[in-house]
């Protein structure tokens, strides 16, 4: 069966290309297009990993990654910042909050993939055994 990914963004071809290349790899993506969509996907799908944007309506990428890690039942999902918020202080708070990976826009949706099978695969390079940053 095959992993499950929340891709999250409120510009739809974003989304569109994360799902294409997701599934092309061989996982299941389900999308939404704010953060409040969002947390009531990671409630309903229950998915395995979420690729985040921070910029969105109703609530931003950082509540939603705060409100997943106060959570006991979601505070271990696996969450990829993907974002144009290149600045230090952005990247930082992402760290601060928990996030898994810190990827930026504009991206290559194949170091996307790399990362997201490198958090599956539980072999990151990072001594804390999780934690990544890419900019």
């Amino acid at each position: 069966m095959p992993k499950k990914i929340l891709a999250v963004d409120d510009e739809r071809h974003i989304v569109r290309l994360v799902q294409v290349n997701l599934e092309r790899a061989g996982y299941e993506v389900v999308t939404a297009f704010d953060g409040k969509e969002a947390l009531e996907k990671v409630e309903s799908e229950k998915p395995d990993l979420v690729v985040l944007d921070v910029m969105m309506p109703y609530m931003d990428g950082f509540e939603v990654l705060q409100t997943l890690r106060k959570n006991q039942a979601t505070r271990d999902l696996p969450i990829i910042m993907l974002t144009a918020k290149a600045q230090d202080a952005d990247v930082f708070r992402g760290w601060q909050n928990g996030v898994d990976c810190y990827l930026t826009k504009p991206f290559n949706p194949m170091e996307l993939i790399s990362f997201v099978k490198r958090i599956f695969a539980g072999n990151d390079d990072d001594p804390d055994g999780k934690r990544i940053k890419i900019d």
